[in-house]
């Protein structure tokens, strides 16, 4: 692979990082630009282009190629203007596909939720069942950072990469499909067209569900042919990986859905058994996924990576039984919060903490369908907790699952989740358990 004229990088996160390293090992005199339309563009050995220069930049043929960052979206008006004057747009992923692809077993999971635990899982399978298995993409190593290490590569998928994916998987599995990133796609059809562009396409590779995809309209007709799908798991095979799972860390029924579609691909892809269970026995929480503290005698739960109200319910069902106190809302993506609104008393839910911007529909129809829940508005975070602690003796547990992205209060769903975590331990570490 060479590249005949200078490339640009549009946005300068992860990925961007470690295609300009792979661009400098390829070609270290190769001339490469950036692009960012907020924060900084510190990425070494790159010339800026401000976003507002693009298109004469574009015009003038600066550069030959885009390598676009999965948080750009594909729908800006610049790519159209881009391809009208022949320069094309790739990714980081699909450069890995034209450079390392051959030669390799590649396995490609996505889904609304759950992808990130399901591809964690297949890939501690694969390895304790001996095979030489990498773990990339959302999780583990960006793509072009894996390289050629590993014979199998398992690659997290999410809808921004599986939008304009160019190689086939030798496996793909999708664990389920709800709205979501309606923002980047620009409406909810075309999110689940390209989310599904992952499976619905001409290639006889094997197909995984999860139990959320299974039943799917949607899915099913990306499938096509349903010969395709993965065998079911034997009732003796599922009798041993819910028993693994059950004395597991692995907490909730979504997440025995995800044990049990990661055992379908890691025995279809070289696993075995026993490496299936070794595997369930090594998993560990991801982070901001049902991340458990306990403090002053209270359990509080990081679910700050829920950015959905299926998220949301997912992590109020792993903790039937508490009397649970949850934080809710955040940037707008016009979710729909009715019946999770109408799910929350079943759940064990007491009181209700709504946060800008989506809070105010999440908690105009708690009121309207569970008038016994003590609702309140906070304009923050910290304002929120302050607010819980008030009312410290209505519940046991507190649950940050927003339901939202952070954009609108956070840089990132990371820095939500550890801003939960500290203001828990200073507003109520020093309660007397």
């Amino acid at each position: 692979m060479r590249f005949e004229e200078p490339v640009l990088l549009y946005g300068a996160g992860r990925e961007a990082l470690s295609t300009r390293a792979f661009l400098k090992a390829r070609q270290p005199d190769l001339k490469v630009f950036v692009t960012v339309d907020s924060g900084t563009a510190d990425i070494p050995d790159t010339e800026q282009i401000a976003p507002e220069d693009l298109p004469a930049a574009i015009q003038d043929h600066r550069f030959g190629l885009i390598v676009k960052s999965p948080g750009v979206s594909r729908y800006k008006p610049i790519f159209d203007i881009a391809r009208a004057a022949g320069i094309p747009t790739t990714s980081n992923l699909n450069l890995w596909g034209a450079a390392y692809r051959a030669g390799r077993t590649v396995i490609a999971i996505t889904g609304t939720k759950g992808k990130s635990t399901t591809a964690t899982l297949v890939h501690l399978m694969l390895t304790s069942s001996g095979v030489d298995a990498g773990l990339a993409g959302n999780v583990g190593l960006a793509p072009l950072e894996a390289a050629d290490r590993n014979a199998v590569v398992i690659f997290e998928l999410s809808s921004y990469q599986t939008a304009d994916m160019s190689f086939l998987p030798d496996l793909a599995a999708v664990t389920n499909l709800y709205p979501e990133h309606v923002d980047w796609h620009g409406s909810v059809e075309r999110y689940f067209a390209d989310k599904l562009h992952l499976i619905d396409r001409d290639g006889d590779f094997p197909v995984a569900l999860g139990a959320g995809a299974k039943t799917n309209a949607l899915v099913a007709s990306a499938v096509r042919d349903h010969r395709r799908l993965v065998r079911d798991l034997t009732r003796d095979e599922l009798a041993v990986i819910d028993a693994a799972a059950a004395t597991s860390r692995l907490k909730g029924s979504h997440n025995l859905d995800n044990a049990r579609l990661a055992a379908q691909i890691a025995l279809a892809t070289g696993g075995t058994l026993d490496g299936v269970v070794a595997g369930i026995a090594a998993f560990a929480p991801l982070p901001h996924r049902l991340e458990e503290h306990r403090i002053g005698g209270l359990t509080f739960v990081n679910d700050s990576i829920s950015t959905t109200p299926e998220a949301t319910k997912a992590a109020l069902a792993a903790y039937r039984g508490h009397r649970i106190a949850l934080i809710a809302g955040g940037h707008e993506r016009q979710q729909d919060y009715a019946e999770l609104a109408g799910l929350l008393e079943g759940y064990g839910v007491s009181t209700l903490v709504c946060l800008p911007v989506t809070g105010e529909r999440l908690a105009a129809a708690a009121k309207a369908t569970a008038p016994s829940i003590d609702t309140i508005s906070a304009p923050d975070l910290e304002a929120a907790m302050h607010a819980l602690h008030a009312r410290r003796n209505s519940f046991n547990a507190v649950i940050l699952s927003p339901g939202a992205p952070s954009y609108n209060q956070f840089k990132n769903f990371e820095e939500r989740g550890r801003r939960f975590v500290a203001l828990a331990n200073t507003i109520f570490g020093q309660e007397t358990p």
